[in-house]
């Protein structure tokens, strides 16, 4: 009986899957009827889709757009028939699109020309100047014999001796031109009271009488040298910083004066000066005397020292003090003055605004140039025209034969 049941309840259950079987197959077939017509669907919604994926763009087609590169390398590196002069250099060879989008300043340098002397060369938001020095170039100042200052020579009229062998002048220029002027002032204790003061009235007049398109740099120093004032033209704030120093401490005139010289070089004009008002001597500094001759001699920065003394020749400028200014002046074809009265520093603030308004600017190429960093003596001499008595020269007194840009 046992058995019989068994295969009943086989046999039954046998009968419900494939009832199940047959009521699931049609539902199937309808399913994958459905889904046919869909997987086909994609498939032909995709053909007129595969012209647009088929032109892959290389890699280099496809950083382009995304990679700035730099205006200026553009036309540099399209144009190749042109190239520029410092294209024999390492630096200067044409990079690919990638080290032009990731060194745009590099490829900016090496695509520009080297400037004449004296120009200016914009990379990265850097002003500087590059100054090729195989091309000397010298401000010349020239006087009678009454001190009065001569102006209307020609070229003609000036002959120039590099190490006693004449030069062929190439540049010259007697125009009327804005100086970039470091005006360094004494704000030590010894310049208390009435020498400030005259100093300030002095700065004033120089002011009125020089170029309306000079710049000025200001510094002050005591114990260190301090820039109040930084390439402005606004003669206004020069006199107003002024008004409110105070004085004290030492003296560390050649700090002073180095730190001026530096800021003078990157200023904008071509022609470049130095005031350097002082009463005493350096005991204050750390670079020293021999440093700074050095500098004014790598540079056509001229210097004009204004010692301060009493009205009766004394006071805390010893002769030692004065030989010192007058070096340094000299070195650099500037002038030393010392004035005791307020109307003598008058005067000799005035007369230092109107020599700079009517020096020579003269330039040449040596022959036989040496990259030799040798130093060379020069010598200027001048022709008077008819009628004139005999005149006076005064400029840099050489030059050392570099021609590295700096």
């Amino acid at each position: 009986m046992r058995a019989q049941r068994r295969k009943g309840i086989g046999r039954l259950a046998l009968c419900s899957f494939f009832a199940v079987s047959l009521v699931a197959a049609p539902a199937g077939f309808e399913t994958a009827a459905r889904q046919q017509p869909q997987s086909a669907t994609p498939s032909a919604q995709q053909q007129p889709t595969e012209p647009k994926t088929e032109p892959q763009p290389s890699p280099a087609s496809t950083s382009a757009p995304n990679t700035p590169e730099p205006t200026p390398s553009a036309p540099a590196t399209s144009e190749p028939s042109t190239p520029a002069p410092t294209s024999s250099a390492p630096a200067s060879a044409a990079p690919s699109n990638n080290d032009a989008s990731t060194k745009p300043s590099a490829t900016k340098a090496s695509k520009l020309p080297v400037p004449a002397v004296g120009s200016r060369l914009t990379a990265g938001g850097d002003d500087r100047y590059i100054v090729n020095s195989d091309l000397i170039t010298l401000t010349v100042t020239v006087t009678d014999m009454y001190g009065r200052f001569v102006t209307g020579l020609g070229q003609k009229a000036f002959t120039i001796f590099d190490d006693k062998q004449e030069q062929q002048i190439t540049f010259f220029s007697d125009e009327d031109a804005p100086v970039s002027l470091g005006v360094i002032f004494d704000v030590s204790g010894s310049m208390s009271g009435d020498k400030i003061s005259r100093a300030r009235e002095a700065l004033s007049r120089f002011i009125e009488t020089s170029h309306q398109g000079d710049e000025y740099f200001l510094i002050g120093f005591n114990n260190r040298a301090q820039l109040l004032l930084d390439r402005t033209r606004d003669s206004d704030a020069l006199m107003d910083k002024l008004t409110f120093v105070a004085t004290k401490g030492q003296t560390a005139l050649y700090d002073a004066a180095y730190l001026g010289v530096e800021k003078v070089t990157r200023g904008t004009h071509q022609k470049r000066a130095v005031l350097l008002i002082s009463d005493g001597q350096d005991n204050s500094s750390r670079y020293t005397l021999s440093e700074l001759r050095r500098l004014l001699k790598e540079t056509d920065v001229i210097i004009y020292a204004i010692g301060i003394v009493e009205a009766n020749g004394m006071g805390t400028l010893d002769i030692g003090g004065r030989a010192i200014l007058e070096e340094l002046a000299g070195v650099s074809g500037g002038k030393a003055f010392f004035p005791g009265t307020g109307a003598e520093m008058n005067d000799t603030f005035e007369r230092i605004a109107l020599e700079l308004r009517t020096q020579y600017s003269i330039g040449y190429r040596p022959t036989n140039f040496a990259n030799d960093g040798k130093w060379h003596k020069l010598k200027v001499k001048v022709q008077p025209p008819r009628g004139m008595s005999r005149l006076f020269v005064r400029s840099k007194e050489g030059y050392y034969a570099v021609t590295t840009p700096r």
